[in-house]
């Protein structure tokens, strides 16, 4: 019976790592303490849990008192470097919500915490467990699209979800570092993991069209505002409440801040360019505002052509087409898994994670190598749109074997 500890009690950490844990995991798994900078969220825990759950109103009192196997990172971005480095120089694994963090400097401030203690640092690309991903990689994997020569990549946040990041803290660069470095390093997570190369070079260019002080906010937040836009969320519905409104006159965040709002300093429409180490290069481009939610990605081989799209919410929206160089296409159909969260992916992910069960495919769990390179591509490219240049990424990564 391994012991945990946990940091950062938002939706995504108490749907994906406490709850199903405490419900699903018991035999193998105890939570023993969470912590989050607001207790009235963290006491949550033991209401979703069903099992009281002790909340700490200080990190290093809980990881000193509980002494844990593993400590779970799903605090806000900018924040995960502070706890992970803290936890592995205390003796403990470290499981960080993705990404990994937001600077090259924490980055690697974390890197030498790893290898200073011999703990083991996952990062928690659920994507990769999703059937169709995974789909993906076992077909790269098996060679039939000979070596890989080029990546185009294209992902499209639907309207409404795009919208949700520039209400959230995620829309301040500080926070999150920029949708290149908290959602992208999904995608280009991914791309690494397909290709097995690293990335070298970066290139970027990104604006803000929609999203921010494009126009004038009527109001601070949707709670106070009459105006009603499409992007109004109602902040008295269970879920804003319990977790945010009920909560905000301990720390003030405000989940429903207006997308409009001025202190918004992320793109919202970006386009990246990579180059590999093995000779691959890759183009990749994020929409926020996008009038459905999915994803194309086409990787081009020397023995054959593969186009991967998803439409999500739509029946069939799942599909790999792989054109050969001999002339036969073959078309291949991933029916879409809706058993649990992300298509069944965060089901297979917490298996992983806490049973230790086998992966379906090659190197399916992330390591810290492959959080710092995903990352490296996002920071990489929040400074190419910066200096107006190319980077590359050994500029940081000098040692990174």
């Amino acid at each position: 019976m391994k012991k945990y500890i946990q940091v950062g009690c938002g939706t995504r950490g108490v749907y994906s790592y406490t709850t199903p844990m405490v419900k699903h995991y018991g035999d193998c798994a105890e939570l023993c303490g969470v912590y989050d900078i607001n207790p009235k969220r963290a006491a949550l825990v033991s209401e979703f849990a069903g099992k009281e759950i002790k909340v700490y109103d200080d990190f290093t009192t809980m990881l000193h008192e509980v002494k844990p196997d593993t400590v779970i990172v799903a605090s806000t971005d900018c924040t995960h470097d502070k706890y992970a480095i803290e936890a592995l120089e205390a003796g403990c694994d470290v499981i960080v919500e993705k990404p990994l963090t937001t600077t090259f400097e924490k980055a690697l401030a974390i890197k030498a915490a790893e290898e200073k203690s011999g703990k083991k640092v996952t990062v928690t690309f659920n994507l990769r467990f999703h059937p169709f991903f995974s789909k993906l990689k076992q077909i790269v994997a098996s060679g039939i699209l000979g070596e890989a020569l080029s990546v185009h990549y294209e992902w499209m946040l639907g309207i409404e979800h795009g919208a949700a990041y520039f209400r959230r803290w995620h829309s301040e660069r500080e926070n999150s570092g920029s949708l290149l470095v908290h959602k992208s390093t999904h995608h280009f997570d991914i791309a690494n993991w397909l290709l097995d190369q690293d990335p070298v070079s970066v290139t970027a260019y990104g604006s803000r069209k929609v999203f921010g002080d494009v126009v004038k906010a009527p109001a601070e937040r949707c709670y106070e505002c009459k105006q009603r836009c499409r992007h109004y969320i109602d902040m008295t519905e269970e879920e804003y409440k319990k977790f945010y409104l009920d909560c905000e006159d301990v720390d003030g965040y405000l989940r429903d801040r207006c997308v409009y709002s001025d202190k918004v300093d992320i793109e919202d429409t970006v386009s990246v360019n990579v180059q590999y180490s093995g000779g691959a290069v890759m183009s990749y481009t994020l929409s926020a505002w996008s009038p459905y939610e999915g994803m194309r990605l086409v990787l081009n081989g020397t023995d054959g052509r593969m186009e991967a799209t998803v439409v999500e919410g739509k029946s069939g929206g799942n599909n790999i087409k792989i054109y050969k160089s001999s002339g036969e296409i073959i078309n291949i159909e991933v029916p879409e898994d809706d058993s649990s969260e992300h298509g069944g992916a965060d089901g297979q992910l917490r298996d992983n994670l806490f049973r230790g069960k086998e992966t379906l495919v090659p190197e399916q769990s992330a390591d810290l190598r492959a959080g710092l390179m995903s990352i490296g591509i996002g920071m990489a490219a929040n400074i190419s749109m910066a200096e107006k240049r190319s980077v590359r990424l050994d500029e940081f990564y000098k040692d990174i074997k």
